[in-house]
């Protein structure tokens, strides 16, 4: 056989693999905390809506805030599922990070030993956060100022990790007096006779909690793999909201959470609220952002103590694209 004839068998053959080529689902890493606020990746996953547009998702658990900043900063993984505080936060540090889509006001509540009856009766008291200067530990800096009480003089807060390792330690020893908890962590909080002192949003006002962050510099060079993401997350949560999935949902999330039955369903129900559960469609709260702006300028000095706008912080251009794919 000639060379020439070589070649075009050669360039036969690659033609033909291109179809296969171009199916190869795009690969993402996608960092998380345990939780209720990960049921539309759960749902993604088992119902094959991610392989629908052409990704393979593999979800990896952080410990507390620091890591999951560190390792998205360093290209340890491309997507953050957790309170946008911690992308404020890295964003400052000079990381490029953005929040791209919404996820949920917190489902955080402040949750105390049995013998606690107020916020007041934390004076004298261990408070415990994952890290003391984002988020959540924000909202309980505040919520126990409202009440006269100052971190380091009237109550200590210590950093211990993430929500199970908190509630862990809570349940353990009544040494840690109190912490923020979401569920499914809240749910079994209550049925340990630890008290709740009241949800996020009445402790602050509106907030946003949870939502998905990413690397600016990557989410420009994967425009169309992060807009895929955002869409089979949305329609993943759509399906999930579904009343009618709602026995669907609550196995999976007893088995991804490794809880029991009936806790899976109280937390399910937390989450299908429509007002303090998980935004619809994921929806972003900037005035619940501003809110969060608001305390890092208060509580960390930041910016001077005047909260900058919203804008540097947040590009929702890849979400509402993302909304056109699987139609408003």
């Amino acid at each position: 056989m000639s060379m020439r004839r070589i070649a075009i068998a050669v360039l036969l053959v690659l033609i033909g693999a291109l179809p296969a080529m171009a199916q190869q689902p795009a690969k993402l890493r996608v960092n998380v905390f345990a939780g209720i606020q990960n049921l539309a990746i759960f749902v993604g996953q088992t119902k094959g809506i991610f392989a629908r547009y052409g990704l393979e998702v593999e979800l990896q658990f952080t410990p507390n805030s620091p890591a999951q900043r560190e390792g998205l900063a360093k290209g340890a993984f491309e997507v953050a599922h957790a309170a946008v505080d911690n992308s404020v936060a890295l964003a400052e540090a000079g990381a490029g990070s953005i929040i791209v889509m919404g996820g949920d006001s917190s489902m955080q509540e402040l949750f105390a030993q049995a013998e606690v009856k107020s916020i007041a009766d934390l004076r004298g008291r261990t408070v415990i956060v994952d890290a003391p200067n984002t988020a959540y530990a924000l909202i309980v800096k505040k919520a126990l100022l409202k009440e006269g009480l100052q971190d380091g003089r009237d109550y200590v807060m210590k950093p211990t990790g993430g929500t199970a390792s908190r509630y862990g330690l809570m349940k353990d020893s009544k040494e840690y007096a109190a912490s923020m908890l979401n569920p499914p962590f809240s749910m079994s909080a209550i049925h340990d006779g630890l008290r709740s002192l009241g949800g996020a949003v009445k402790l602050v006002g509106a907030y946003q909690g949870t939502g998905c962050w990413v690397l600016r510099s990557w989410a420009e060079s994967n425009t169309r793999t992060l807009e895929s993401y955002l869409a089979a997350y949305v329609e993943s949560l759509r399906w999930a909201l579904n009343p009618a999935n709602r026995a669907e949902s609550v196995a999976l999330l007893a088995e991804r959470l490794k809880i029991s039955s009936d806790i899976a369903a109280a937390t399910y129900d937390v989450a299908a609220d429509p007002v303090n559960g998980l935004a619809p469609d994921a929806r972003f709260d900037m005035d619940g952002f501003r809110n969060v702006l608001s305390l890092r300028a208060e509580l960390q000095g930041a910016w001077g103590g005047t909260p900058p706008l919203p804008d540097k912080y947040v590009e929702l251009s890849y979400y509402q694209r993302a909304l056109d794919l699987i139609g408003r």
